[in-house]
């Protein structure tokens, strides 16, 4: 693993744990903005009888993941790091399987979108694991709050396939 670009910190994590939180932090940031640009093509695409439900349902998740978007980014640059968010790299490093760009019926869009969050927690979950393996208990931290919520979107999300 390369080392990732950082500038001089004052924070007294070691450089090692640092570097290791900085790498893991970047991959899911690029999952993180890949995620909530699919559930922007959801919100924008959805048609169908539940329309405005999802419609809504999926603005929610998008502002949700620009929320995890701006935990991790700021997390890298607090431990020293570049947050390396650009389009380029996010279709390089994402995790999640690329978002079928013609559907359109509200379920395809639920199934579709629930099946990023679930991987987008997989990852998460993953990653409170790596960071307390190598010592960083903040970005732990972070990721615990960051699955808490993917599941809790999940939930919403998933809801519209039952019943």
């Amino acid at each position: 693993m390369a080392k990732p670009n950082t500038f001089k910190t004052k924070n007294t994590l070691p450089e090692k744990i640092r570097n290791q939180s900085i790498a893991l932090l970047n991959r899911n940031l690029a999952s993180a903005i890949d995620l909530k640009a699919q559930a922007k093509q959801a919100h924008w695409n959805v048609k169908g009888p539940d329309f405005i439900a999802l419609h809504e349902l999926f603005d929610k998740v998008a502002d949700e993941a620009d929320g995890f978007v701006d935990l991790i980014a700021e997390r890298v640059t607090a431990l020293g790091g570049t947050a390396e968010g650009i389009v380029q790299v996010v279709a390089e490093r994402t995790n999640l399987a690329p978002y079928p760009t013609n559907i359109v019926s509200g379920p395809d869009h639920v199934d579709a979108l629930s099946d990023a969050l679930a991987k987008f927690g997989k990852a998460a979950r993953e990653a409170i694991d790596k960071a307390d393996d190598f010592g960083d208990a903040d970005t732990a931290d972070i990721f615990t709050e960051i699955s808490r919520e993917t599941d809790k979107q999940l939930w919403f999300v998933e809801s519209h396939l039952h019943g």
